[in-house]
């Protein structure tokens, strides 16, 4: 009101800016523009997916993104996490949320395992000893991958002291060459083998198929211009020692050809039993999608299941992990841990599966993106990203440490 007791007009008041006010609103971004800097600004795994898919050749980026088919079971799998609902408590204190584990007796900076991948250096030159260093420095556990591009000997050559490193097996139809591959990872210092179970045969990936997608990359007229718009990549590649598989003897070829040249599609439970008497660490089966096999493959000596359908790229319309997983929580804990993958890309989605009864969350594709957008220092961005994820989200939900993590946590949306 002026001092007539009306009102004052619109405006009046105003008064030029001080420099002191307008200093701050001006500041400028000189954060760079250079691998590390875009890392930095990438708020999250679909940022890191995204400056990945702009770095290699498409079809590396649809190796890694792709999944069976119609790509039907990776979908469902997203779908069942965004189905999640949280459950928060109020009125807690959760001014140090902390989301530290146990993982197979070892401590775990937080509850994920960065799982086998094949061709890893196909992402990038620095390969598994890349993603092996991000894995110590985040304290989780690393599993290489009998498909990968380093040997186990190699790998454990510069494993830093303390980092928990695991060896992923296929069983192959040489028996011979199966348990001689499984006392070499034993002589390399490696803690934990991995079974994988769900590959008797290769799953129809229908984007490498579109892509003539092919270890080493086949250099046709597709691929020579594919180099002029990623001439990084491939300078890395040809300059760098011979992208092979390490632990094969055949390395050549599309995966369905590997896989139907090497993998045994005869391997049943007795396998198993025999794997079990050749390996005396924790033993980890990975494939496992009903209650039904879950006991099966505990009642034969494993110490933990992945409840997983290899990320939707094997059986297209296969079982969704985390919609089994409570099940298979339910039968089996008691006796061994239980973990699970596919569709995992963000901290909540971990804490979300920790709520229903999983140990930890297995997760490929995300740290691959970030293999592929910035080497050992991009899948060093995905893990702080997923750790600053699960540390907000704990604290939100009202259950600062994830041990308290329980059932009421959470809930499937229902549906309307």
């Amino acid at each position: 009101m002026n001092a007539a007791g009306t009102a004052s007009p619109i405006g009046a008041g105003r008064q030029f800016p001080r420099w002191s006010q307008l200093g701050p609103l001006l500041r400028v971004d000189l954060g760079g523009t250079g691998a590390r800097a875009r890392l930095r600004r990438a708020p999250d795994v679909a940022g890191i997916r995204e400056i990945a898919r702009r770095r290699v050749p498409q079809a590396v980026f649809d190796y890694v993104d792709g999944a069976a088919e119609g790509e039907v079971s990776i979908a469902r799998s997203r779908d069942a996490f965004d189905s999640v609902e949280f459950r928060p408590r109020v009125l807690v204190d959760v001014a140090e949320p902390d989301p530290s584990t146990t993982i197979l007796g070892r401590p775990a900076r937080m509850p994920v395992v960065l799982a086998p991948t094949g061709f890893t250096r196909l992402m990038h030159h620095q390969g598994e000893y890349a993603v092996a260093a991000a894995a110590a420095t985040a304290a989780v556990p690393y599993t290489l991958s009998t498909m990968g591009t380093v040997t186990p000997e190699r790998l454990s050559e510069t494993r830093p002291d303390g980092a928990d490193q695991w060896f992923q097996l296929y069983l192959w139809r040489d028996r011979g060459r199966s348990a001689e591959l499984v006392a070499r990872a034993r002589e390399a210092g490696f803690r934990t083998l991995v079974l994988t179970v769900d590959t008797p045969v290769a799953g129809a990936r229908l984007r490498d198929v579109r892509n003539g997608f092919s270890v080493p990359p086949k250099l046709t007229p597709r691929t020579l211009m594919n180099m002029s718009r990623h001439p990084g990549w491939w300078a890395n590649l040809l300059t760098t020692e011979p992208l092979t598989f390490a632990s094969l003897t055949e390395t050549g070829g599309t995966v369905a050809d590997l896989v139907g040249q090497i993998f045994d599609p005869h391997v049943t439970i007795t396998d198993l039993e025999w794997l079990r008497g050749q390996w005396q660490g924790p033993l980890v089966v990975k494939g496992v999608q009903t209650v039904a096999d879950a006991r099966l493959v505990v009642d034969a000596g494993a110490d933990a299941v992945v409840v997983s359908n290899h990320g939707g790229r094997q059986l297209d319309r296969a079982t969704t992990p985390l919609e089994e997983l409570p099940a298979v929580v339910r039968e089996i804990s008691e006796r061994a841990e239980v973990y699970i993958d596919g569709g995992v890309r963000t901290g909540a989605d971990v804490v979300a599966a920790v709520a229903l009864g999983a140990r930890a969350c297995l997760i490929g594709r995300p740290y691959l993106y970030g293999l592929m957008a910035g080497g050992q220092a991009g899948v060093s961005r995905v893990l702080d990203i997923l750790h600053a994820d699960m540390t907000r989200t704990l604290a939100l939900l009202g259950t600062p440490m994830l041990k308290d993590l329980d059932g009421d946590s959470v809930r499937f949306r229902r549906q309307r």
